[in-house]
Formats: C-alpha cells, sequence, structure tokens
C-alpha cells in the first residue's frame, strides 16, 4: 500500500530534486504539494510548484496549495536564484485560482484520517496555521517529517539558526510541540548528502523530462554553493526527508526533547536540543542524528532511472 504524502515546500533547487523524487517514487502517492514562502516569495513559490509539475508531468499529478501572502526576513535568492530555479526564466504558469495551502491540507487529512505523512520541505507556517484552522489535526496526522533545527552545526540563516526555523520560529516551536509523531532532520544531516558537479550534471536517464530540467536547474547552486560555501558541489538536503520514507535505516533517529528560541536578538529560530540524561521535559522528536548516504544516493539513482 503507498504512502500518502503531502508536501509542504518552497521549490529552490533541492527542493525541486526533493519534489520529483517522491511524484516518481512508486510506494507513495503524493497527495498535494502546498507551496510556502521561504527560498522564494509567496507568488514564486506557488508558480515553482505549478511549473515544476508541468516540467516533469509526473505519472500522477497532485493537488496545488496556494502560498499564503506573508514576507520572512530572509530569502534563498542567493542560493537558488532569484526565481528559485537558478533563473531558468520558465514562462509563468496558469495557477486557476488554486485552494490556500493551509486549507488544502486540513482537506486532505480530514478525507484520509491516520494515513497522511505531511513532509515539510520549507517553514512550518503552512502546517501552523493548518492546526489553527482544525484544532483536531495534529490527532489525525499519521507522521510528520521536518527538515529544519541545527544541532552541532553552524546555522545557515544566523550563526545558530538553520533557515527554515528562523523564517518563523513561532510556528516551528507549535509543531514540535503539536504531539504529532514527528522525525526531525537537521543540518548536521542534511549537510552529509553533498553532490560534486559531475554528479548533478551527469545525472541517469538524461533524455527524461525529469533529468533535464534538473539539470539545467543545478549550475546556479553549484556555483552559488562556491561562492558562499567554498564548496566544490551542492547539497540535495531536502532530498533525506524524502528518502528516509521510502528507504528502510537511511536514518539513523533518537528521542530528544527539541524546542526553538522565539525571540532572541542573536538566537532567533536556534533549535535547543537537551541530551541531558535527566532532562526536564519528555522527549517530543524523533532527531535525525546520522544517515546512510550510500543507501540514500542509491535511491536517487533508482527513482531518477525510472523517470519517464
Amino acid at each position: 500500500m503507498s504512502q500518502k504524502l503531502i508536501l509542504i515546500a518552497d521549490p529552490g533547487i533541492d527542493t525541486s530534486f526533493a519534489i520529483a523524487l517522491a511524484l516518481h517514487d512508486p510506494t507513495f502517492e503524493v497527495l498535494a504539494i502546498a507551496a510556502t514562502p521561504g527560498n522564494v516569495t509567496a507568488e514564486q513559490a506557488t508558480s515553482n510548484v505549478h511549473l515544476l509539475i508541468n516540467e516533469i508531468d509526473p505519472p500522477r499529478w497532485p493537488r496545488i496549495g496556494a502560498a499564503p501572502a506573508i514576507e520572512f526576513p530572509v530569502s534563498g535568492v542567493a542560493l537558488h536564484g532569484p526565481d528559485g530555479f537558478g533563473g531558468l526564466s520558465l514562462p509563468q504558469a496558469s495557477l486557476h485560482n488554486p485552494m490556500p495551502a493551509e486549507k488544502l491540507v486540513v482537506e486532505l487529512v480530514r478525507q484520509h484520517p491516520g494515513e497522511v505523512t505531511i513532509v515539510l520541505l520549507g517553514p512550518t507556517t503552512v502546517l501552523a496555521r493548518a492546526m489553527d484552522r482544525d484544532p483536531e489535526l495534529p490527532s489525525l496526522v499519521h507522521r510528520v517529517v521536518c527538515l529544519g533545527g541545527t544541532w552541532h552545526e553552524p546555522g545557515n540563516a544566523t550563526a545558530v539558526a538553520e533557515f527554515h526555523f528562523y523564517c518563523d520560529p513561532i510556528s516551528a516551536r507549535r509543531v514540535l510541540h503539536a504531539g504529532m509523531p514527528l522525525t526531525l532532520i537537521p543540518l548536521d544531516v542534511m549537510r552529509k548528502l553533498v553532490f560534486s558537479p559531475r554528479d548533478l550534471l551527469e545525472l541517469p536517464a538524461p533524455e527524461s523530462r525529469t533529468c533535464r530540467f534538473l539539470r539545467q536547474i543545478v549550475p546556479y547552486g553549484i556555483r552559488a554553493s562556491s561562492n558562499l560555501y567554498g564548496i566544490e558541489g551542492f547539497h540535495l538536503k531536502d532530498v533525506i526527508g524524502i528518502a528516509a520514507l521510502s528507504v528502510p535505516g537511511a536514518l539513523e533517529v533518537q528521542k530528544y526533547p527539541v524546542d526553538v528560541e522565539t525571540r532572541g536578538e542573536l538566537t532567533r529560530g536556534m533549535s535547543v536540543i537537551d541530551a541531558r540524561p535527566n532532562a526536564d521535559l519528555p522527549a517530543n522528536v524523533q532527531l535525525a542524528i546520522g544517515v546512510d548516504v550510500v543507501k540514500v544516493r542509491e535511491y536517487i539513482d533508482r527513482i531518477l532511472r525510472g523517470a519517464c
């Protein structure tokens, strides 16, 4: 039986890889992609979801949720380009008045109680708003996988804060404490999946629509990663959130109490992980502490080879 997924996403380069894999993985039924601002503006995020689906033309098209019209204090344009696709300049998509993302999340979870896994590939705002709309939502969600936070690694939004949590730390805290079964994948694990320029430009099934599109958007990210971080290649961070659901043993996890600092002048968005043996609070997340990079790479290759 396929896993029912809702992806909440702000499509930039690595997010596009993650979405493409999910849409082509036969073990998943992607019910919807709910757009959120983050790497790009709300309007651009909604457009990017539509453009991405148009470009790769998956076997089954998901529903699209429109991103809420909010602005965050940071963006990902330096890494992903002004359009999130490395300046590819695709024609604007016709959006046909999609349902608000948070409303779509509630509707689909209500239709499939206890069956839907929500994968947070961007800020947590849409899920927090969905909980505002339907306070019973946490009890109806099967599982949440959240790409966010950092533990020992420096942040990528500030010295201590990961980008997704920094965008909306109040929503991140709400999601972590909502009582849903939640796997948190921090930067410490996300940064382990780095691909060389050759790997990214020589994808399997090079003539498939999916690989042609992905190969077009990665050069910007490769150049930006070199300029911003001094690395040769590009981190496919969000891909780990998809692979973790499809590949047994891809993640090593451990239960911890995790919280988020919401308002510190220097620590806004900082994730606080209580690793003391006598922690004051009960563990609220399964924290990823390791990833089998070989298994994830094999998964990417297998799914992309099968992409039409």
